[in-house]
């Protein structure tokens, strides 16, 4: 091949994402560069500020593919109820692959500090408000999503075993509550 003849190579940008992705998983955030990317992906530096100017670009990449992959559909069982359903799928995202949920809550979280990738942490929330919002309505929708993210990070942060009859009342309640019945008295 001639000196500065490009090689023809299609898949070198989800390669590179693919390779950030499992740095992120492996490191952490703080571990991801460009060149930490280009190493594992296995490809020169300069692909990878070629294909994502900055390190956010590659983040946001990697986010918005981290979505995707967890887009389960919720399959509601005959004789299940919804916060049932929501009890059993969070238990099965949870306990399934651990590490692949703390890998996607930190770059979910990365949008504390990033602010290229909040528009993306959004959507996700929004797809996921709307997939339930067939169930219930927005508001309770919004609610569950909240209440769902709080238990993922709780069991992720505290190593907590995953208590799905406990996590079926809480969503119960919050279902409960979107019928207009009055729940338990707070003081």
């Amino acid at each position: 091949m001639a000196a500065g003849a490009r090689r023809y190579d299609p898949d070198r940008r989800q390669r590179i994402i693919d390779a950030a992705i499992r740095v992120v998983s492996a490191k952490g955030i703080a571990g991801l560069s460009h060149r930490s990317a280009a190493a594992e992906a296995d490809v020169p530096l300069g692909s990878t500020t070629y294909h994502f100017e900055t390190l956010d670009d590659l983040l946001v990449a990697a986010l918005r593919q981290a979505n995707e992959a967890y887009a389960p559909a919720l399959v509601i069982r005959e004789g299940e109820d919804l916060a049932g359903a929501l009890a059993r799928l969070l238990g099965e995202v949870l306990e399934a692959d651990r590490g692949r949920a703390e890998l996607e809550y930190e770059l979910y979280l990365a949008a504390l500090r990033r602010p290229a990738l909040r528009p993306v942490a959004a959507e996700w929330c929004e797809a996921v408000t709307a997939a339930l919002a067939e169930h219930t309505d927005p508001l309770t929708a919004r609610a569950l999503v909240a209440v769902m993210d709080g238990i993922s990070l709780q069991v992720l942060l505290t190593g907590t075993p995953y208590d799905g009859a406990y996590v079926r009342e809480l969503l119960r309640r919050v279902v409960a509550g979107a019928d207009g019945r009055r729940g338990p008295e707070v003081l």
